[in-house]
């Protein structure tokens, strides 16, 4: 099969598309045939070696979490799916090497749920990593309906998600974001803010008693977060350790096929979508990761694999 693999860690220069061989199907997995993988900046911070303290890697490695595709064999002892159905999943393994920018790619059932019917395959391969992990924030802060929830970064991947969760909760939500993405702030249902110096006073502009939750999902925020919160442990970050010291929570997003199976129906409800910025194909992953390292990736970036 053709697969996006690197021998070493680096950067984006070091992905390359090859043929590798086509992968085993373990008991209580299936064989996924993938139509588009989602791109995540988890990819490559893996990719540069910054996580390999948590992870054990094996060479050469072939990138991705994200999956949407058609299950083509199904594993000893997998009653859950048939050869044919259309599944998205969190592919992520308990090691790093076998991953979803390829053509095909092994999952076990924990990782999956059926495909949303109202999303094309590009919209549901950006939706399990990032849906997930803003589905598992808002439950960490218990955030409800009648909550005030400040969405750091509302314009990205998870951030973009966590803004269109939180409505239908039947919160209020206040996003932070460049100026250009304001409008697409307002079409999801966040009132947006622009980030930087000055944040908290902007935030307490339009709500002068401060936010109940805050969700950090770009870093460096903490402090601005702590100040405008009244309950420090409703501050979670995704990205940034300090959250743990002003009293929230730092977390690390959990395959759950239970939760991915809520997110397909929210989709199939209408009461969330997915925004795709790019699509590429996938001889091009190098380019969807230079262009996601940039910081201004406006929702998700997609690779087309078949």
């Amino acid at each position: 099969m053709r697969a996006i693999t690197y021998q070493e860690y680096g950067g984006p220069e070091n992905l390359r598309l090859t043929d590798v061989p086509d992968p085993k199907v373990g008991p209580g997995e299936v064989l996924i045939r993938v139509k588009a993988a989602g791109v995540n900046p988890v990819d490559w911070k893996l990719a540069s070696g910054g996580l390999d303290p948590l992870m054990q890697t094996y060479f050469p490695v072939i990138p991705g979490w994200d999956v949407a595709g058609v299950v083509e064999a199904v594993g000893m002892d997998t009653p859950e799916y048939a050869v044919g159905d259309e599944v998205i999943g969190y592919a992520r393994k308990d090691y790093v090497q076998h991953g979803t920018y390829a053509e095909l790619v092994t999952a076990g059932v924990r990782h999956l749920a059926r495909k949303p019917a109202a999303l094309g395959w590009e919209q549901a391969a950006g939706l399990p990593l990032a849906g997930l992990t803003a589905l598992q924030a808002l439950d960490r802060a218990r955030a409800g309906e009648g909550d005030t929830v400040l969405v750091h970064a509302a314009a990205g991947g998870v951030g973009s998600l966590a803004v269109q969760l939180a409505v239908a909760r039947g919160a209020r939500v206040i996003g932070t974001a460049s100026e250009r993405n304001h409008a697409f702030l307002r079409e999801l249902g966040a009132e947006p803010v622009l980030y930087g110096d000055g944040l908290v006073g902007r935030v307490r502009d339009i709500a002068p008693g401060g936010v109940d939750v805050a969700l950090d999902f770009v870093g460096g925020v903490a402090d601005e977060s702590a100040e405008l919160l009244g309950e420090t442990s409703r501050l979670v970050s995704v990205v940034d350790g300090r959250a743990v010291e002003q009293g929230g929570h730092a977390i690390w997003v959990r395959p759950d096929p239970v939760e991915l199976t809520a997110l397909s129906d929210l989709a199939d409800a209408g009461r969330l979508t997915v925004p795709v910025e790019r699509v590429y194909p996938l001889g091009e992953a190098a380019d969807a990761w230079r262009d996601q390292q940039n910081g201004r990736t406006r929702g998700k970036l997609v690779l087309s694999v078949s």
